[in-house]
């Protein structure tokens, strides 16, 4: 019974602290609350305190890589090229893998993308429970490890699953686990059906393959299965984009374009020809949801397997009168989706478009609406901003409100920066 009033009283305190020392703000009391009601202390025991050995084996490791157990926040850039940086990323990913997240990975932008990961690193007490629990594995971190990654491999037969585990392993550098998850996964790819499956297994061998060298990975072991997985997906794919409803459709493309992502990654000259000659299949078939061949096209464009006058063309078929408007708006969204650019800068396809939309009746105009809103939607601010402008002056984007002439140079303006220009060219 005291125990619930001393909490009550301590709750009302800070409650009371909040509002009036606060003015009713979270974020100092959040801080008060870390600072001095828990506080950044952690107690310590003696040497010669018996401890599990993964806790001996994780403590020499503190030690070793320099990264103490702290309770307060640190950000490491981690350069993959310095063996010591190299050392704290396996420790970290193994820790992860033994469910002790210690280091939580942060996604890398930018240039320092390839040969940088960056963790934001915070202990916890309760992960020495956890290190006791991780125990059953084995007595060092490597060994622990590699058993449950293995035992973590026996429990699923999903090609998909398999895969991400083989990142993690790789990622984790073990590489008795690595040999045990390349036999699984061939056992896994050779049983797979469902290309489905096959289409989410490849983007993670890819990066291992792209970017194992960066880790010093030996990605030669992986090569065959990754070629055995394209064959089998580009013969499986045409028919697996046949007759798929709305819902299918989207799952779909988004797995078309991860693959086609994977492949980029892969930049071998076989697989890259194989795949464009599915796109361009799947993209002639009439069976094929819109949302689908739309990306197929926006695909081949994109690789400048088509020219703009031949999508022009085939926008042109989509957006026909016998096509009805939710499969036309499906195709524009597929081939549209993400990026406006393209509609911006090419005239035909832009044309195509407005032709398109200006023939819809009111009814099938309101059923497409949605579609094209979400399409739309996709695009930046300053796109649709653009858009719209473009809407309001013409195909020719030009506006006779802002211009002297006919051939749309303000003449004024001009001439003021003729001596500017003079400037510059030393004139």
């Amino acid at each position: 019974m005291g125990d619930w009033k001393d909490n009550k009283k301590l709750s009302e305190l800070n409650e009371a602290t909040k509002t009036v020392m606060c003015f009713g703000s979270d974020l100092p009391m959040q801080l008060i609350f870390d600072k001095l009601i828990v506080g950044e202390s952690l107690g310590q025991v003696p040497d010669e305190t018996p401890m599990v050995p993964l806790q001996q084996d994780l403590q020499r490791q503190h030690k070793r890589l320099r990264m103490p157990a702290n309770v307060v926040e640190k950000m490491y850039d981690l350069d993959l090229r310095k063996e010591n940086d190299l050392a704290r990323s396996h420790l970290l990913h193994r820790l992860n893998l033994l469910d002790i997240p210690w280091g939580q990975f942060q996604q890398t932008r930018g240039k320092k993308g390839t040969f940088h990961e960056f963790w934001l690193v915070q202990w916890h007490p309760e992960f020495a429970v956890n290190l006791i629990e991780a125990g059953v594995w084995g007595n060092t971190i490597l060994d622990a490890a590699n058993s449950k990654a293995c035992s973590a491999a026996d429990t699923t037969d999903e090609l998909p699953l398999l895969t991400g585990l083989l990142d993690k392993v790789i990622l984790s550098d073990l590489p008795d686990a690595v040999v045990y998850l390349m036999s699984r996964l061939q056992n896994a790819a050779a049983l797979t059906s469902d290309v489905t499956h096959l289409m989410n297994a490849l983007p993670p061998l890819a990066n291992v393959m792209r970017y194992g060298n960066v880790r010093q990975t030996d990605t030669a072991i992986i090569s065959h299965v990754v070629d055995g997985l394209v064959a089998r997906i580009c013969i499986s794919l045409p028919g697996a984009c046949a007759s798929l409803d709305d819902d299918a459709a989207g799952a779909m493309y988004e797995n078309v374009v991860k693959v086609n992502n994977a492949i980029g990654l892969l930049q071998n000259e076989e697989h890259v020809t194989s795949w464009r000659q599915v796109l361009v299949q799947i993209a002639d078939s009439i069976n094929v949801h819109g949302l689908i061949s739309g990306r197929c096209c926006r695909l081949l464009l994109d690789a400048e397997i088509l020219e703009a006058a031949e999508a022009a063309r085939r926008m042109g078929l989509a957006l026909s009168s016998a096509t009805e408007p939710t499969q036309a708006a499906a195709w524009v969204e597929g081939f549209l989706k993400g990026s406006g650019l393209l509609l911006l800068h090419d005239d035909k396809l832009w044309q195509v478009l407005d032709n398109w939309v200006s023939t819809l009746s009111e009814d099938f105009f309101v059923a497409s609406l949605p579609l094209l809103r979400r399409t739309f939607a996709t695009f930046s601010e300053p796109e649709r901003r653009q858009m719209g402008e473009r809407v309001k002056n013409g195909i020719d984007g030009s506006n006779s409100d802002l211009t002297d002439d006919d051939n749309g140079i303000n003449q004024e303006n001009a001439v003021l920066v003729l001596p500017i220009l003079k400037q510059f060219l030393g004139v």
